[in-house]
């Protein structure tokens, strides 16, 4: 088995932290800002709630720019500090925001696809965990990261390395675009029938004044907290978060597994501290911290309305706090929203069944593909495969 010399990230890398962009200065439109709840499962995210207007930037912000070939590392937070990702594509410009690490390895001198799945091992994360222990806020500092030491083949070797795996990650990502395109379906067809109104059968529907403006006879305006079930996830120590199978999930989604016992067989999952209205779902049996809420149906019955519903509301509106934002429920129960009648609900999860089918499949095709790639990704790196032998 080769046993391959190790270097330090600092001597192949530029490492540094993103910009410090004023809040007032984000909105909906322009340049969008990557932050540290894009970093999830060894990826970068490219959804993004907030932008950087065009009108605004100059030439000193193009350092903070991703590159493709970048790796991002999360810098502050529990539950987050430490977090590695990669943009498997980047199909525009992308700023990214203060307290993330952006990783730019020099080509000259290594495989950058190399650095970023030697960094994704949970070994490195675990590390820089404990870099940032010993304070309220966990924070790793640039230097920390560099200080990391990488298993350090010759160049033709990374190159076989990262190869064999971006294959993998290629499958990956083939399945969340495909899972993008069938939520898009499902986001429209439910627009549809509960913005536009136009569900089987709408013309003989007569419409009544409401405090949401007109809406169709039968439906009804229903605070959220009486149309879908909230309950505060429960607190859950780090070293029981990495000693099963359940996942757990936190505001910013899954941070760990637990052999606890579930909180839930599915549900839906939404940030309270922190990632504020972040949003997840889980169909298999899963833990839930308590900076998140657990989210289940109530006068909305399905499981598939109720996500829908919520992708719908801006829950930025709800957030107190500044240095950690929180979003208790007593500040966004009493928002309205739309209830409509049972043969409404029960029509449209009908057409809707099918497409959450798909994406829960496509779902576990993902999960089975990151399972096989990280079983593989320490041998690859360790030497203990022969990636020669396998590109001969």
């Amino acid at each position: 088995m080769a046993k391959w010399p190790q270097t330090k990230l600092g001597q192949i890398s530029q490492i540094y932290s993103g910009f410090a962009f004023r809040s007032q200065d984000l909105g909906d439109h322009g340049i969008p800002v990557l932050k540290i709840a894009n970093i999830q499962n060894k990826r970068v995210s490219p959804e993004c709630s907030d932008h950087f207007p065009e009108e605004l930037y100059t030439g000193k912000l193009n350092r903070f720019l991703l590159h493709p070939d970048d790796t991002l590392i999360a810098m502050t937070g529990a539950g987050s500090v430490g977090k590695v990702g990669r943009m498997p594509r980047n199909p525009g410009r992308f700023l990214v925001n203060q307290r993330v690490a952006i990783v730019r390895p020099d080509s000259s001198k290594c495989d950058p696809a190399f650095v970023y799945f030697a960094l994704s091992q949970d070994h490195y994360e675990k590390l820089l965990y404990g870099f940032g222990l010993g304070a309220g806020q966990p924070n790793i500092s640039g230097k920390q990261i560099g200080e990391l030491e990488l298993p350090f083949p010759p160049l033709p070797i990374q190159q076989r390395i990262a190869g064999i795996l971006s294959a993998y990650d290629e499958l990956i990502e083939n399945s969340h675009r495909r899972i993008k395109i069938l939520e898009s379906i499902a986001r429209a067809l439910y627009r549809e029938w509960f913005v536009h109104f136009r569900f089987p059968g709408y013309e003989s529907v007569p419409r009544v004044p409401s405090p949401l403006g007109e809406i169709p006879k039968g439906w009804e305006v229903r605070r959220i907290d009486e149309a879908l079930s909230f309950e505060s996830g429960r607190t859950i120590k780090k070293e029981e978060r990495e000693s099963g199978d359940t996942p757990v999930y936190g505001a910013n989604g899954i941070i760990g597994g637990t052999s606890n016992s579930p909180m839930a067989d599915k549900c839906i999952i939404m940030g309270k501290i922190g990632s504020c209205g972040a949003l997840h779902r889980s169909h298999m049996p899963c833990w839930v911290t308590n900076n998140a809420f657990l989210v289940k149906p109530a006068a909305i019955q399905s499981w598939e309305l109720a996500w829908l519903t919520l992708l719908e509301i801006d829950f930025r509106q709800y957030v107190g706090g500044a240095a950690n934002p929180y979003m208790p429920i007593n500040a966004f129960g009493q928002h309205e929203i739309l209830v409509a009648p049972d043969d409404v609900q029960v029509g449209f999860q009908k057409r809707a069944a099918p497409l959450r089918s798909l994406v829960d499949t496509l779902s576990d095709r993902v999960d089975n593909l990151r399972r096989t790639r990280d079983l593989l990704l320490p041998r690859l790196l360790s030497g203990q495969i022969d990636v020669e032998a396998i590109a001969s």
